[in-house]
């Protein structure tokens, strides 16, 4: 998960760099845009994904509170 999260937006970076070095023209330009975009696209997917991901446990943990209540009369936060 780790390549894909990290390694991969950094190699597409670094792609963009070397398509430039390689045909420093209008051509090169394009290429490095190209791969740039890729690059924060697959960063920008991962924290959405993550955020989303962030609400699946907050809806859990909010459930969980429920039953909580639901058996003991009380939120699991509070005193007695």
């Amino acid at each position: 998960m780790l390549s894909v999260r990290y390694v991969l937006p950094v190699v597409l970076f670094l792609a963009g760099f070397v398509l430039l070095a390689i045909e420093p023209n209008t051509t090169g330009l394009e290429g490095w845009a190209m791969c740039t975009g890729a690059a924060l696209s697959v960063l920008f997917v991962n924290v959405l994904f993550r955020a989303g991901a962030a609400g699946d446990r907050e809806r859990d943990d909010e459930a969980a509170a429920r039953d909580y209540y639901r058996q003991h009369g009380r939120w699991p936060d509070e005193e007695q």
